[in-house]
């Protein structure tokens, strides 16, 4: 059957229909496997890292001065939200402590300004190693929120392409039904014309 005869006898919705229904099953592939993808990596990664939140109780998890960290007490880092609770409500606590509410950069330009002062050069170097570690967590939390957002648009994609097929089917029964009523109900009878 030639191309533009198959055109005419399938209607435009159809073929835009099953377009549009392979269209969503992929990308609704694609995004559940990067989500997972995503998840699992963030997961593996913080977990190689075995950073663990103080045990509740003790003097590194004071209650007054991290009360939003009570509940991740004694777990390992190991998801996007305890990295972010980590980074955010831990770490940047001591480094405004080590640095006396200054940041890397400016203790950096301090310690260069003065190479001799010991106690700015070792303010520099763990306040570097702490942003650094800092960033590196809330990197992990980034991905870890794509991954959510791919996750939520791959369901509504699927969603949509389930929607789509039960389209294609009820409008395909539908033309179904219309085609053997058609062809099993008798034409009905003229009326002979008055003259």
């Amino acid at each position: 059957m030639k191309l533009k005869s198959w055109l005419r006898t399938v209607p435009t919705l159809v073929i835009i229909g099953t377009v549009l229904f392979f269209v969503l099953s992929a990308g609704s592939g694609l995004l559940l496997w990067g989500s997972s993808f995503a998840d699992n990596m963030v997961h593996s990664q913080l977990s190689e890292q075995k950073i663990t939140f103080p045990a509740k109780g003790t003097t590194a998890l004071d209650p007054k001065l991290f009360p939003g960290l009570q509940r991740y007490a004694s777990q390992p880092v190991d998801n996007g939200a305890k990295a972010k609770a980590y980074a955010d409500q831990f770490i940047r606590v001591h480094l405004k402590e080590i640095g006396g509410g200054q940041t890397y950069s400016q203790v950096s330009a301090a310690s260069l300004a003065n190479p001799k002062n010991q106690k700015l050069a070792q303010e520099t170097q763990t306040l570097f190693r702490g942003e650094t570690l800092r960033g590196l967590l809330l990197y992990a939390w980034g991905w870890s929120v794509v991954g959510e957002i791919a996750f939520w648009v791959g369901i509504a994609a699927l969603i949509g392409a389930v929607a789509v097929l039960l389209a294609l089917v009820i409008g395909f029964a539908g033309h179904e039904h219309s085609v053997r009523n058609s062809t099993t109900s008798p034409a009905p009878e003229r009326e002979p014309a008055l003259v």
